[in-house]
């Protein structure tokens, strides 16, 4: 058991990325949905708390701790967030569960008091998540399956609409990308304004799909050493069955071949049964594992009597 006198747990700062540095490259015992760049990024711009070590006396008033775990939220659009990374020391691996029980409600506060209702947990297999039985067993529910398609190799089946003027995004563009977004999507998949800002500043990839009425798709990736990955592809309900999404999807090809990679993977939900046939056109075939999102429900702070 943990030995609570010994711990505290606060607020993530910058001067702690070392040590979430380190624990990340030494411990089996994390979960992160973040590039190592991105981390700093989080940290100044997300709610994240810590459990550190603190030795009693003067010595533990006047120092940091050891860092022991660790919570990080990612995606940040009231009413939603994101559980973006979680984990805890080598050595802790066996408590996992109790620093689950201090950050938990540590992370929710501060999330709570931005607007969000709704705290989302995403995982790559059913089967095998190691976090899923924990976080049920504090709340989480089941919200949706998702499926896991890849592709080998960069053949393009079909050209789509040939209308179109696909082109790279501008900070010009967010207005019409979120007007496909809240049009395509659940809340809980939305990003904002400032979130399609960072996708711009941070993917290598990310085009817009214009027709005769202004933005009518998007969509944005990235590569990394295991290949290419289809982040997010969007057409307005407005321009369905026009062929714009096989156009973005052949464009999307050709770049993963400029960047060598042969292999592309992507998410989507189970029910998007729309966005299966244009995947399964294109040559993606349907990995055995399924992906799932859980959800916990936030209460909202507290007023002061």
């Amino acid at each position: 058991m943990l030995k609570h006198e010994t711990l505290t747990v606060r607020e993530l700062v910058p001067g702690d990325i070392a040590s979430l540095r380190r624990l990340l490259e030494t411990s089996e015992y994390t979960y992160a949905r973040f590039a190592e760049d991105e981390l700093a990024r989080m940290l100044a711009t997300r709610p994240g708390v810590g459990t550190f070590s603190t030795p009693p006396g003067p010595l533990g008033r006047i120092g940091r701790g050891s860092l022991l775990g660790f919570l990080l939220a990612s995606s940040v659009v009231p009413p939603s967030a994101w559980v973006g990374g979680f984990g805890v020391t080598w050595s802790q691996g066996a408590h996992f569960a109790e620093h689950l029980d201090l950050l938990l409600p540590a992370v929710e506060r501060p999330l709570a008091a931005l607007g969000t209702r709704m705290l989302y947990y995403s995982g790559s297999d059913t089967e095998a998540d190691w976090l899923k039985p924990a976080l049920e067993a504090r709340g989480f529910q089941m919200v949706t399956l998702l499926r896991a398609y890849d592709k080998e190799g960069t053949e393009i089946p079909m050209e789509g609409n040939q209308r179109v003027r696909v082109r790279p995004f501008t900070a010009a563009d967010v207005r019409g990308v979120l007007d496909v977004e809240h049009a395509c999507f659940d809340q809980l998949w939305h990003y904002d304004a400032e979130g399609f800002l960072e996708v711009a500043a941070t993917y290598p990839y990310f085009v817009v799909a214009e027709d005769e009425r202004g933005i009518a798709g998007y969509q944005f990736n990235a590569v990394d050493f295991r290949g290419g990955y289809l982040v997010r592809i969007a057409v307005h309900p407005r321009a369905e069955g026009q062929g714009i999404g096989a156009r973005l999807m052949a464009e999307a090809i050709r770049y993963f071949k400029r960047e060598q990679a042969g292999r592309i993977l992507l998410n989507t939900e189970e029910r998007n049964h729309r966005a299966h046939r244009l995947y399964e056109r294109f040559g993606f075939h349907l990995a055995p594992q399924r992906g799932f999102v859980l959800g916990r429900p936030i209460a909202p702070p507290v007023a002061a009597p």
